[in-house]
């Protein structure tokens, strides 16, 4: 009886103390704004304007469901860049995918990248629009290859196309007009 009391009560400390851990970093509640994002990208990870075939669904809890961050579909081996300059804070295997996390300058955010096989190494500073690496053929979570973009401030995960100033997000591909008079 004592046992299982004791076992009891160490599972209700750990829910406890799992619980105040998850409150740490606590999602926004509805209507109270998120923190602003500054729009300081200068190119998108991927491309000139990639299709994005999953946006970002922030969670309703710490542990809850969402997408931390959007899907850019892309072609396997094209090369991924840093889209503002910064550091590389990380360049590795994690669950067996390519990760590249740069934090950056100026900032408290920091920008990811998977699954992406890094061409930098942790340290390295690198500036917006270098190559960081390139989209491995594998461990794509999306169904076709794509590139998972996220932003985090300390452990709180932000929208990343925040980071884009409104006419890098909504231009589109050139086009050429008719000259007249010629």
């Amino acid at each position: 009886m004592r046992i299982g009391l004791a076992l009891l009560l160490a599972l209700l400390l750990t829910l406890l103390a799992c619980t105040a851990r998850a409150s740490d970093t606590p999602p926004p509640a509805p209507g109270i704004p998120i923190p602003s994002v500054p729009a300081i990208a200068s190119t998108w990870p991927v491309g000139s304007h990639p299709l994005v075939l999953r946006g970002w669904e922030p969670p309703a809890t710490v542990y809850a469901r969402g997408h931390r961050g959007v899907d850019l579909a892309t072609p396997a081996g094209a090369e991924v860049r840093a889209v503002a300059p910064g550091r590389v804070s990380f360049a590795g295997r994690v669950a067996g995918r390519g990760v590249v996390a740069v934090e950056l300058t100026g900032t408290d955010l920091r920008t990811t990248y998977e699954p992406v096989s890094a061409t930098v190494k942790k340290g390295e500073e690198v500036a917006a629009g270098e190559v960081v690496g390139t989209v491995e053929v594998t461990g794509s979570h999306c169904a076709t290859s794509c590139v998972h973009w996220g932003l985090l401030r300390g452990e709180v995960y932000l929208d990343p196309l925040e980071l884009l100033p409104p006419w890098l997000l909504s231009r589109g591909p050139s086009r050429l007009l008719p000259v007249l008079g010629f």
